[in-house]
């Protein structure tokens, strides 16, 4: 794939593809809530950003921030109901995704836009060979025979570097290591050379010297094929070196946007702060470890203001009373926090 294809309202035979500057997502003002006996949680408040062909966006955040909740509506696998769609854009190459007939989205849902899960042996199917699952992709989406099939998924085995991949395509997902059941996800997500892939949370329960494999190995893969990246995470060590933009969520908006290298070096927001200084230094030995004190909120009763007030170092009068919108408080740098300038430009 490439960025020199048709305008981003034109479809190819193989799919709609992005226009001259290589725009491949837009996600506007998004809003999802649940539905629940205790009331509605508002898990996602008005998410925006976007992401082009070869580049890498990372959005962190602590666990329940709405990171996996932005996936999954982007994909179109929420639970409908609970979850509920009231407002907001997915833009893929320009089509708005959410009002997309079914059928439509199914065809875009894999070939075009495809998804990584965290836990690899509970989203492989524990009854059918592992070569089996990756060929099926082919099958259903591209109507292969299973010898041709099957090659297919021998190849990608290899391309995904799993070891002796002709003699273990027919091997069981519980047959196989931590590692070796992520890649195999890998090869099913990239089957179909989809334009965007979201990995969420890749490198959850593997050991360090794994996920720097599996963190290599997607930044390979990403190279070549000139995908739109976006990586979930909650590790900052994760995404240091394989991210172009950082996106931070916190009760289910995004609460600063910037280039990896600004970001790290000069945050502007208090949780990002927060978040920078939990990481443990070698240069700390013996210093006890900086933590973000108190509780995510609870998103069936937010708090008035900013969402993160509660926890805030920073925090004032007007934090509590007002919210603050996510804006530019320096080239390319956005932040919604009041004294956004305080933080980023703190002694």
């Amino acid at each position: 794939m490439t960025t020199t294809k048709p305008t981003s309202s034109t479809r190819t035979e193989t799919g709609y593809r992005p226009g001259p500057d290589g725009l491949l997502l837009e996600v506007d003002d998004l809003h999802v809530e649940f539905h629940t006996e205790e009331g509605v949680a508002h898990a996602i408040n008005g998410v925006n950003f976007d992401l082009r062909a070869g580049e890498t966006l990372a959005i962190l955040g602590e666990s329940g921030s709405g990171k996996s909740v932005t996936a999954q509506a982007i994909m179109g696998i929420l639970d409908m109901p609970p979850a509920r769609i009231p407002k907001g854009e997915i833009r893929y190459c320009g089509q708005n995704l959410l009002t997309m007939p079914e059928d439509q989205r199914r065809r875009t849902r894999g070939p075009e836009i495809s998804m990584i899960f965290q836990d690899a042996l509970s989203s492989l199917n524990p009854v059918f060979p592992v070569g089996w699952q990756i060929a099926e992709m082919f099958r259903k989406h591209r109507g292969t025979n299973k010898s041709d099939a099957q090659a297919n998924a021998i190849r990608l085995m290899e391309r995904v570097q799993i070891p002796g991949a002709k003699d273990r395509v027919k091997a069981y997902p519980h047959q196989f290591s931590g590692g070796m059941r992520q890649r195999i996800m890998i090869a099913m997500a990239i089957a179909l050379d989809p334009a965007v892939l979201i990995a969420d949370e890749p490198t959850t329960a593997l050991d360090v010297t794994v996920q720097a494999q599996i963190m290599n190995l997607l930044a390979e893969l990403q190279e070549e094929r000139q995908m739109g990246l976006i990586l979930i995470t909650h590790d900052l060590g994760v995404v240091a070196d394989v991210a172009d933009r950082i996106a931070v969520m916190y009760a289910g908006r995004i609460m600063e946007r910037a280039d990896v290298y600004e970001l790290y070096a000069k945050p502007a927001h208090p949780y990002t702060l927060g978040l920078l200084e939990s990481i443990p230094r070698l240069d700390q030995k013996g210093q006890e470890l900086a933590a973000i004190g108190g509780l995510p909120p609870n998103l069936l009763r937010l708090p008035q203001g900013c969402e993160f007030h509660p926890r805030c170092r920073f925090a004032q009068d007007v934090c509590r009373a007002d919210r603050p919108e996510l804006r530019e408080v320096a080239p390319g740098r956005l932040s919604a926090c009041h004294f956004a300038q305080e933080v980023l430009h703190r002694g």
